[in-house]
């Protein structure tokens, strides 16, 4: 379940971050700044919060299923955002108002 709710959260606020913030989603596509690696550490940082959740309240195999949790974190995670990528629609660019020049 933690790893569930881990990956929703971590893949929904990095998507929506992609999607808010003007420019980030070409910015990760090609060469990558500390904006489009700030969207894609997000996720990292709530999967090891999810995992330190797991591992200080589970009473038995503490690093086994911390390890675990994160792997299925990753997973799930990746598997969003793939799939996220593919669902929502693609942002199109605003027009950009031109000044009108005369050729007089």
């Amino acid at each position: 379940m933690t790893s569930s709710l881990a990956a929703l959260v971590g893949a929904g606020a990095s998507l929506g971050l992609a999607y808010v913030l003007p420019g980030v989603v070409e910015r990760v596509r090609s060469t990558p700044d500390t904006a489009a690696l700030a969207v894609l550490a997000l996720p990292l940082g709530i999967i090891i919060a999810a995992s330190i959740f797991v591992y200080r309240h589970t009473a038995r195999l503490r690093p086994l299923q911390a390890a675990l949790a994160a792997m299925l974190s990753v997973a799930l995670t990746l598997g969003l955002i793939i799939a996220g990528t593919f669902l929502l629609p693609a942002l199109t660019p605003r027009p950009q108002p031109h000044a009108n020049r005369n050729s007089d």
